[in-house]
């Protein structure tokens, strides 16, 4: 990079200017994690929009970590977001902004600028494919009072959730651990996750209707799109983004639950994909895919550093073939890819979502009929019907 433009990025991209942070404290922001040493002030030249910051102390050794504790921030152009660590709570507190305004005139004056490390703007593609649905408000309704996101508070939260056998465990865990002790942190309220019925139950219906509807969350996902979303499905996918990424940047059992929801919901659903909502199912998962394809990487990389809860979630409900992501996938791939009429665009994606695990994990989805799998040639009468729609499918930001 010239230097010429790499001036204009200090000038016009948003600064996070971190003050006091110990050594060998991780800070993160979106894809990205370091570990701070003695001159480390903060990160420069960040891309406008939204973004995940968090961060972990550690001992003195710089081996051992606390759980993290990590905030969404939406940065607005040349804007300095100012944190600063408080040693007793080992977290980034916020500043007055009498205080915040001075240091950032101090930033804009580059007096800080030896002392920030730039942002990889290599890895910001993948963080837009991680959170391109998140906005402003959906930071406002979803994130706990005070912002910060952190499994030390999530305790009472999951004791009463249904949980798999990793899943209780790791809750277990929580309560022993020195940090879930009764204080001011155990006060803090959760997310405000928009609430998944795991069942549907309706009184006045038959067996059979009952039956049909948990076969089929056709109803529920519609329900809740009219009472909870407002009808804007972009809500929807949003927070399956947001607890995304609280979960595996910030470590967050109560994301991870939330996520799980999500997912079970939409691959729950039969008639919705292939006749009323074929672009929200499309979108969604070209959303899961970028979200395992990233999961998948992140696995494989070095996970010594803060990060073996959220991945012991990953091998149980990721990458087991008993998981329940693989028995649902197994089900829509099955209702897609043998369906007489489906969209252009989730037959695409629903092929490179089944390409992925089975080339990633040696997933093998193996149905019913011979057809699954199969491609066809145009002429064949046992191809099935792909329809396209009108309106061109944005592969970026949502479509306004």
């Amino acid at each position: 990079m010239d230097p010429q433009t790499a001036l204009e990025l200090v000038k016009h991209g948003a600064t996070l200017l971190l003050l006091d942070v110990p050594q060998y404290t991780l800070i993160g922001i979106d894809t990205q994690m370091f570990s701070s040493g003695p001159n480390f002030k903060g990160i420069k030249m960040i891309p406008p929009g939204v973004h995940f910051v968090y961060c972990s102390s550690s001992n003195r050794e710089g081996n051992q970590f606390s759980p993290i504790i990590g905030f969404f921030v939406d940065a607005q152009p040349s804007q300095v977001i100012v944190r600063k660590w408080d040693k007793n709570e080992e977290r980034l507190t916020k500043l007055s902004e009498e205080e915040e305004e001075r240091y950032g005139d101090s930033v804009k004056r580059m007096e800080f600028d030896r002392q920030l490390g730039p942002y990889t703007l290599s890895a910001y593609g993948d963080w837009k494919r991680l959170s391109n649905y998140i906005t402003k408000d959906t930071i406002e309704r979803i994130e706990p009072i005070g912002g910060e996101i952190t499994v030390a508070c999530e305790v009472d939260m999951i004791g009463n959730s249904p949980k798999t056998a990793m899943e209780k465990a790791l809750a277990e865990q929580l309560k022993t651990r020195k940090f879930s002790e009764p204080g001011e942190n155990s006060q803090r309220k959760g997310c405000y996750y928009t609430p998944i019925p795991r069942l549907i139950k309706h009184k006045g219906i038959c067996a059979e209707e009952l039956t049909s509807l948990n076969l089929d969350k056709t109803q529920l996902l519609e329900s809740l799109l009219v009472q909870d979303y407002g009808g804007t499905e972009d809500l929807l996918l949003a927070e399956l983004q947001f607890a995304f990424i609280a979960f595996l940047m910030g470590q967050s059992l109560e994301a991870f639950m939330q996520w799980k929801l999500l997912v079970s919901l939409l691959l729950g659903c039969t008639e919705a994909p292939l006749r009323t909502r074929s672009q929200l199912f499309t979108t969604f998962i070209r959303i899961i895919y970028y979200q395992l394809k990233y999961g998948f990487l992140k696995d494989h990389q070095n996970t010594a550093i803060a990060e073996k809860g959220a991945l012991a979630l990953l091998d149980e409900s990721w990458l087991s073939a008993d998981s329940f992501l693989h028995h649902l996938c197994k089900d829509f791939f099955s209702l897609v890819l043998e369906a007489q009429v489906v969209d252009g665009e989730l037959l695409s994606w629903t092929r490179k979502l089944k390409e992925l695990l089975e080339d990633s994990l040696g997933w093998n989805f193996r149905q019913n009929s011979a057809v699954d799998g199969m491609y066809f040639e145009d002429d064949d009468e046992f191809a099935p019907v792909v329809e396209m729609l009108d309106e061109s499918f944005n592969d970026g930001a949502p479509v306004s």
